[in-house]
């Protein structure tokens, strides 16, 4: 049965007191009111997109609340988890954005110094915590030689990221560095476990996503163990089939349809994050206008590509919009790297963070060693070895000309 708008008007209206009181429970900063802005305006951090429909609304509530919400035991959460909530490791500086809270990846080196996973499962994930009586708490073994620590990637416009062309994306690929500026950046191509079509992957530190509803059904069970329809088995590293089941006795999968909407808490998931509107640009003065021209000439645009555009589509908030994203969303090795083999990506490959919002991030590179944008770009080297060199070699005044174009983003 349809709902009336304005029926749906006032579902959403409830669904943003409920949201708002969880989230300020929680002591995150959440959308500034019960409506979307009109087309053109200008949203705050973690707003929705501006133009969205009731029923578009909606769904960006729904998603939100779920988001929100703190699991427990009894509603699947563990028996391994590194968070009770998407918003846990989602906040910073509002609802979908990042965090200090650092996960685990472990592995170890071959004979010539190679990647290989520490066991048979070829997981490498080590969880943080575990529900009690903390039978199944993992814990990193003696035999890894590889130990990385990746932070929460921003999800703020990733519903256009979403929906940039796989075609566009592969059209920026030069992984024998044709062109011989240094840079041999290469697409994440896999097979889709939902559609099951090749796809090109585009969320996560490795590219290991190649949608939303991927994106959030992996980190529902790998970050708060709870299985779903994606991925249906649970896992903690070194802990037994056997003892999983004396710790878990909830039946697999653990995210399952509610009955009045039909709707899983991933497709929820995916939903607010499909509908979340990018960080807004601030402040452009002259001084961060000439700092745009330093940041072409200094190479950094060969990854960190400035705007893309979303492919065609029926609804008006997708179609063929501009991304400025500052990234090309490829896989590159520039020095950085966390040393974990994942998907489609090498071990010392990580895919061009993007660089709209970096005004209020921080710390900084996949794993935050950077506290500063300075920090994160000497930090590279290898693809990269030759744009940080220019930096390097910049003046005092194009050199804070530069910074100052990168703090508007």
């Amino acid at each position: 049965m349809k709902l009336r708008a304005s029926a749906v008007l006032a579902v959403a209206v409830m669904l943003w007191i409920g949201a708002a009181g969880s989230a300020q429970r929680l002591g995150f900063a959440i959308p500034r009111g019960p409506l979307a802005g009109p087309p053109g305006s200008t949203p705050r951090p973690g707003d929705p997109l501006p133009g969205l429909t009731p029923r578009e609304f909606t769904e960006f509530r729904l998603g939100l609340d779920d988001f929100l919400e703190v699991e427990t035991a009894e509603e699947g959460l563990g028996p391994a988890f590194n968070a009770t909530s998407c918003a846990v490791c989602h906040n910073v500086p509002a609802v979908g954005g990042m965090s200090t809270i650092l996960e685990a990846r472990i592995g170890r080196r071959d004979a010539l110094g190679g990647f290989l996973p520490v066991d048979g499962t070829g997981e490498t994930l080590v969880h943080l915590f575990s529900i009690p009586t903390h039978g199944c708490q993992p814990a990193i073994p003696p035999e890894a030689t590889v130990i990385a620590r990746r932070a929460p990637i921003p999800v703020f416009g990733a519903g256009l990221v979403e929906l940039i062309p796989d075609e566009d994306l592969l059209a920026l690929e030069d992984p024998a560095d044709a062109n011989g500026d240094g840079v041999s950046g290469r697409a994440a191509r896999f097979i889709d476990p939902v559609t099951s079509a090749l796809r090109v992957g585009r969320f996560g530190w490795k590219a290991q996503h190649t949608s939303l509803l991927t994106f959030g059904a992996d980190a529902y069970r790998n970050e708060m163990g709870i299985t779903n329809d994606i991925f249906p088995r649970e896992f903690a590293f070194g802990i037994t089939d056997e003892a999983m089941r004396r710790c878990d006795r909830i039946r697999d999968p653990e995210d399952i349809r509610d009955r009045r909407t039909g709707r899983r808490g991933i497709d929820n998931f995916a939903s607010f994050m499909r509908l979340l509107a990018p960080i807004a640009r601030g402040t452009i003065d002259a001084e961060a206008a000439a700092g745009e021209a330093v940041f072409e000439t200094a190479g950094c645009a060969a990854c960190h590509v400035p705007t893309h555009r979303t492919g065609p589509s029926e609804n008006p908030l997708f179609n063929r919009q501009l991304v400025p994203a500052f990234s090309d969303f490829l896989l590159h090795d520039v020095g950085t790297g966390d040393g974990i083999v994942q998907a489609a990506a090498g071990a010392n490959e990580i895919r061009t963070p993007a660089l709209w919002g970096l005004r209020v991030r921080r710390p900084l590179l996949h794993d935050g060693r950077a506290a500063t944008i300075e920090d994160a770009i000497l930090a590279h080297g290898q693809e990269a070895a030759g744009s940080r060199q220019r930096f390097v070699n910049l003046a005092a005044g194009p050199k804070q000309a530069l910074l100052a174009f990168l703090r508007s983003l």
